[in-house]
């Protein structure tokens, strides 16, 4: 089955259209989007507004790094 529905591949398509343009801007800067991931992140973020089938977003891992807090350096 289909991860994404028609309805969020349109608005990824039409957000790399606008980027490829130059015409696609960013949320609250307004500045001009020039990385693909950005784009496709627009893209996607518009289609969950819209309410089409979209996958969660992925999480920050809370794990991250190690910290050396009580680490004596040898």
């Amino acid at each position: 089955m289909a991860k994404y529905s028609k309805g969020a591949q349109k608005k990824v398509k039409r957000a790399m259209h606008e980027k490829k343009t130059g015409t696609l801007k960013s949320g609250r800067s307004g500045k001009t989007v020039k990385s693909r991931k950005q784009a496709i992140a627009t893209g996607l973020s518009e289609a969950r507004k819209s309410g089409a089938k979209v996958p969660k977003k992925k999480s920050a891992s809370k794990g991250g790094r190690k910290s050396s807090r009580g680490r004596k350096k040898g």
